[in-house]
């Protein structure tokens, strides 16, 4: 796997995804070995999901860096869910990777997970309601 191979598997799930509805790629660049990708969704809820993911090809395999994936009501006011990898919270199992579930404060413990992961649990998540 390459970057760029990386990245169109997420332009082709974004685009074939039944939960999305729009999506606008904000930034996006790669090298010989890494990448970053930034992407807008408007999902079919009406929620809105943003992913950040800078990422290197190891073993022929994607490994995310640093990511941000967070998904947020229609308004871009309310938080539902927000995955990270930023080294603040020291204590939780699996440090660095947390998520934040509903608000800032209340943070879990995490996998390590990247925007293709991201994608298929709120197809899942969005398919019960």
């Amino acid at each position: 796997m390459n970057p760029e191979t990386y990245t169109a598997a997420i332009k082709a799930k974004l685009q074939s995804s039944a939960i999305v509805t729009s999506f606008e790629i904000v930034k996006e660049t790669t090298t010989n070995d890494s990448g970053y990708l930034r992407v807008r969704c408007q999902l079919i809820n009406q929620d809105f999901l943003e992913t950040a993911e800078f990422f290197r090809i190891q073993n022929n395999q994607c490994q995310p860096e640093s990511y941000r994936y967070q998904w947020m009501d229609a308004t871009h006011q309310i938080l539902r869910q927000r995955w990270d990898n930023v080294k603040h919270f020291p204590n939780l199992p699996n440090f660095p990777h947390h998520v934040h579930i509903g608000s800032e404060d209340n943070v879990k413990p995490s996998q390590a997970c990247n925007t293709l992961e991201i994608l298929e649990y709120l197809e899942i998540l969005l398919a019960r309601t």
